[in-house]
């Protein structure tokens, strides 16, 4: 069943009804769906699919040449084309004809191996696009191959694309399509552990409990989810053990790249460069203080939700795990996992808040939305607020986020007040999400500040009804 991406395949139909020449690049990391999305689109339509390997460039054109004949020629499927050029004029040749989709997918591959076929389809492009009704996908998962060698401006192909897809896992929200039996509380807690790639939701199972879903995918060496982290880190980067380390030092708590280095144990200079990548792979990311450009207040945190729980869980709990201690080991982290969703709450309400801005049922028309850290004079301490935004000029919003299973009190309430007046705007709102609920006491203010807007997470969460089979 294919969920979601909408708006690609909207984008993919429309760039197929236009009249002409079509060349969509579409990238994105490993198990986000490229492939899915692009079968989707093709399903209907007349389409050679080829994949690329990690081979030599002989191996690669063989099957190339197997996918294009196959499709036009049963009775030429043994036919081996001399060339790339060769090949792809054959589909220039034909597409003249009729409208006809040409799909290589793990263009990386194929370009590593054939270091002369970028040129190649430059120049096919160049001389055929006006008279050819050919439309040419190139998909890839390696991030910055397709950002540097396809869409650069240094790169042959730069300029001929028509589109490109920068396919980005699902929120949460869209997340949520996969499943009907969990809870929405299990499916905040899911998407903590997974986040939104497509391949790591299907490995979830809505008929099984939280509890059973952890012991299985994350406390059984045989599950896929084990050996991912690492296998994902082996098929991206060449020295995976030195990005092992580097995520696993922010994993521990370190922040600052000096702090990330030192415990890493590589130099400065080179660790910046292993950050830069793993950023590139939407595996961590890079913060300073909303509003601030302060290369000093820099920090680094794991982006990616599948990342943060199991470097979070996993590790540690290694030895106990191989030995089959699965009880033993949820036993001991169980009391942590409220702990951990608090930063996966803080990304739910981010999301909702763009909802909300997308829907134009906010007070605030924000520009952008970010975590704010830093001094609070009055009181001589740190301060930090889990969620700020603007809309440039006086108007700013100030959230507090709060994944405890007490209902929140005034207290917080009032901490959010005192630290928005850190700021000096005209116009300000405040948003306090819960978990569970708020006291009395917490209500009350809010209605005495006419400015607050507290909400539960049941109310972030809307699912669209099952139908009389429960489906």
């Amino acid at each position: 069943m294919f969920i979601g991406r909408e708006r690609e395949l909207n984008k993919l139909n429309e760039l197929y009804r236009a009249n002409s020449f079509q060349f969509p690049v579409i990238y994105g990391r490993r198990r986000v769906g490229k492939t899915a999305l692009i079968n989707e689109f093709i399903k209907d339509k007349d389409a050679m699919f080829f994949t690329g390997i990690e081979s030599n460039a002989q191996q690669n054109l063989e099957n190339f040449s197997r996918s294009i004949l196959s499709f036009t020629d049963a009775a030429l499927e043994n036919t081996v084309f001399s060339s790339f050029q060769e090949a792809l004029e054959y589909v220039f040749r034909i597409a003249e004809k009729k409208r006809i989709i040409l799909v290589i997918d793990e263009y990386p591959y194929i370009a590593k191996a054939s270091k002369s076929l970028a040129s190649t389809l430059q120049s096919l492009i160049d001389k055929n696009k006006d008279t050819s009704n050919l439309f040419l996908v190139l998909c890839g998962s390696s991030m910055s191959f397709m950002e540097n060698h396809v869409l650069a401006y240094t790169a042959p192909l730069y300029g001929r694309r028509t589109a490109q897809l920068k396919i980005l896992p699902f929120d949460f929200f869209e997340s949520m399509s996969y499943f009907r039996e969990f809870s929405d509380l299990d499916m905040a807690s899911i998407y903590g552990m997974v986040g939104g790639t497509p391949q790591y939701l299907l490995q979830m199972n809505d008929r099984l409990t939280l509890e059973e879903n952890i012991k299985r995918c994350f406390l059984d060496p045989s599950s896929p989810l084990f050996e991912e982290p690492n296998n994902l880190l082996k098929q991206e980067v060449r020295e995976p053990a030195v990005y092992n380390a580097i995520i696993a030092a922010i994993a521990a708590g370190s922040t600052k790249l000096s702090e990330i280095s030192s415990k890493a144990g590589e130099e400065t200079s080179a660790c910046a460069a292993y950050m830069k990548n793993l950023i590139s792979l939407g595996i961590i990311k890079k913060e300073t203080p909303f509003a601030e450009n302060s290369k000093r207040k820099t920090i680094y945190r794991i982006d990616d939700n599948l990342f943060r729980f199991w470097y979070r869980f996993v590790p540690d709990n290694i030895a106990s795990i191989n030995r089959g201690l699965t009880d033993a080991v949820y036993k001991k982290m169980s009391p942590l996992l409220n702990d951990y969703m608090g930063t996966v709450f803080e990304d739910i309400c981010v999301q909702y808040l763009w909802k909300l801005r997308k829907q134009g049922k906010i007070e605030i028309e924000f520009t952008d939305l970010g975590r704010w850290w830093g001094n609070d004079a009055k009181n001589k301490c740190e301060a930090e607020i889990d969620i700020m935004g603007t809309d440039g000029t006086d108007s700013a919003l100030f959230c507090e986020c709060k994944w405890t299973n007490e209902k929140v009190d005034i207290g917080v309430l009032d901490v959010l007040l005192e630290r928005s007046r850190l700021f000096h705007y005209k116009n300000v709102r405040l948003y306090v999400f819960a978990k569970i609920g708020f006291t009395k006491g917490c209500a009350d203010k809010a209605n005495e500040l006419g400015n607050v807007k507290l909400v539960a997470f049941d109310e972030i969460v809307i699912r669209e009804p099952k139908n009389e089979r429960g489906e």
